[in-house]
């Protein structure tokens, strides 16, 4: 069994995959790319002018995973593609030939991370105990996408788990996908736990991309990825069909290289699920086209608030935010410093609240949707039984401290999700707004990338988005710059479902600071020599 599930290990990420769908003659890693940073309106007007079709676009995308995923620089980005994206492809060019066109995404291939259910590939969270997990029916967000005319390309690798199973485990690693690669600097982390839709989109593996998060998700590797990165309010995704970890904090959304593309891609996946409970607590429903919010001068007016106590924890990344607070006041913004009264102070609750959730909401996703192991408790299992595959680097803590959890009546349980929640949203976020009369928080991202270690795990040095995240509020990171050629973000953050005005906001600054650079699939960082 044990070499069988080698075997599949070896054979389920791209190169296995991406065979079919490659030309028999793979590009080199080194030529240019036809599409090098294409965004979703210029590839629609390539479409609409007659000299690029949906079907020539997938297989470009599909020949670049082969030159520079598969082969190559070996990003390890894509775990598996899609057999039926050609066909779909072709489906929805003969729309176009035929006069219809269903919007900004009709023929655009997106990736999706591999936790999200999509027909008829496996989803699996990374894990080899899901690697043959055929789920029944499309997540809600990929019906979505689908109507919206988009090619579903292929599933990315991630954090194993969504980065919930062991306190020292290396980002972008997964038993099913192997260590996925920053293509910044291959040497270094991608972060996650959606790294293989950011190091993906970052080296134009697709023309946008899906990431989920729970808490940094999504914010931290786009911002590494240099890429724009929309954690949206809990509820204006759907989360049906995700593996999840948290009913609280959970939530899809976009990670693409423009605000533009984000906004595109946000407007099709927004959309109210019945059977998502947190889709409810927004109270007007009405579709919102966010590309309608890419204001040029939506930053004019705007009063920004700095939270500087989520600065000084790397000098250069600090140089980089003063950069960025300069360009903001350059673009008509008041710029003062702000505080979150409770910065920090919800951390232990949110872990509690999240080792509750994970168990029920995981035993859940198993049961309902056939999965070959049906519990947590028989996951901690397989893991032990193939522990040179799945644990040979670190082990499955989290996944022990949960399964010792009791139901989500426990008092301690609501205790804990009610103040992690009052502690960052009310009287966190929204408490610092009102006290200045903010549009928006902003901070530092993330910290530069760091070296991939397996052994001694990641090495975070800090990070800025955990208040939306533990609020349940909307957050985007834009490139705000580099260090010594690696991406660093901007994050923005605001109330819950402000997503319009933090679309502006992004905007506004994105235009203004032209920040993202193209990445080189360096083998590690060049470091100027010294003056």
């Amino acid at each position: 069994m044990a070499a069988a599930l080698l075997a599949a290990c070896q054979q389920t990420p791209a190169p296995g995959a991406a065979t079919p769908a490659a030309t028999s003659a793979a590009p080199d890693a080194r030529a240019a790319f036809a599409h090098e940073e294409a965004g979703i309106a210029d590839l629609q007007a390539k479409m609409q002018a007659g000299s690029l079709t949906s079907r020539a676009l997938t297989q470009a995308y599909f020949d670049r995973i082969a030159a520079i995923d598969d082969a190559g620089p070996t990003l390890n980005a894509v775990i598996e593609l899609n057999p039926d994206a050609l066909k779909d492809a072709d489906a929805l060019d003969a729309e176009r030939k035929s006069g219809k066109v269903r919007g900004p995404l009709h023929g655009i291939p997106v990736l999706l991370k591999d936790n999200i259910d999509a027909l008829p590939m496996a989803n699996s969270a990374g894990s080899l105990a899901l690697a043959e997990h055929h789920p029944k029916a499309d997540a809600f967000l990929v019906r979505k996408l689908r109507e919206a005319g988009a090619v579903v390309l292929g599933k990315t690798n991630l954090s194993e788990w969504a980065n919930f199973r062991s306190t020292r485990s290396s980002s972008g690693w997964s038993g099913r996908g192997g260590q996925t690669r920053n293509p910044y600097a291959l040497d270094r982390n991608p972060c996650g736990s959606s790294a293989g839709t950011g190091s993906a989109i970052a080296a134009n593996l697709a023309a946008v991309g899906i990431g989920t998060e729970t808490d940094g998700s999504i914010i931290c590797p786009s911002a590494v990825a240099g890429l724009v990165g929309i954690k949206p309010t809990v509820g204006l995704v759907s989360r049906g069909g995700i593996i999840p970890i948290s009913i609280s904090q959970d939530t899809a959304g976009p990670m693409t290289r423009s605000v533009a593309d984000a906004a595109a891609l946000l407007t099709a996946i927004a959309s109210p699920d019945p059977a998502d409970p947190a889709a409810g607590e927004r109270t007007d429903a009405t579709p919102i086209d966010y590309s309608a919010h890419l204001k040029a001068d939506g930053l004019k007016g705007a009063r920004i608030g700095v939270v500087r106590k989520l600065m000084g924890y790397q000098p250069d990344t600090d140089a980089a935010m003063e950069r960025a607070i300069a360009a903001l006041k350059a673009a008509g913004a008041t710029v003062v410093d702000a505080e979150i009264p409770t910065l920090g102070q919800w951390d232990a609750d949110e872990y509690q609240v999240l080792l509750y959730e994970f168990k029920d909401g995981l035993d859940r996703y198993l049961a309902e949707s056939g999965a070959p192991h049906a519990s947590l408790a028989a996951l901690i299992e397989f893991n032990k039984a193939h522990a040179v595959e799945e644990m040979r680097f670190f082990g499955q803590e989290i996944f022990e401290q949960a399964q010792a959890k009791g139901p989500l009546t426990e008092p301690a349980y609501v205790a804990a999700r009610d103040k992690a929640r009052r502690l960052a949203g009310p009287e966190g976020i929204d408490a610092a707004l009102k006290a200045q009369q903010l549009d928006a928080l902003v901070a530092p991202a993330m910290s530069p990338a760091w070296p991939t270690d397996p052994v001694n795990a990641d090495h975070f040095t800090g990070a800025g988005y955990g208040a939306a995240a533990v609020a349940r509020y909307p957050s985007i990171t834009v490139p705000m710059g580099d260090v010594h050629g690696l991406p660093v973000g901007i994050v923005f953050m605001g109330t819950a479902w402000s997503e319009p005005r933090l679309v502006e906001l992004a905007y506004a600054y994105e235009q203004a600071s032209k920040a993202r650079k193209a990445p080189r699939l360096l083998p590690t960082i060049e470091l100027a020599p010294a003056k």
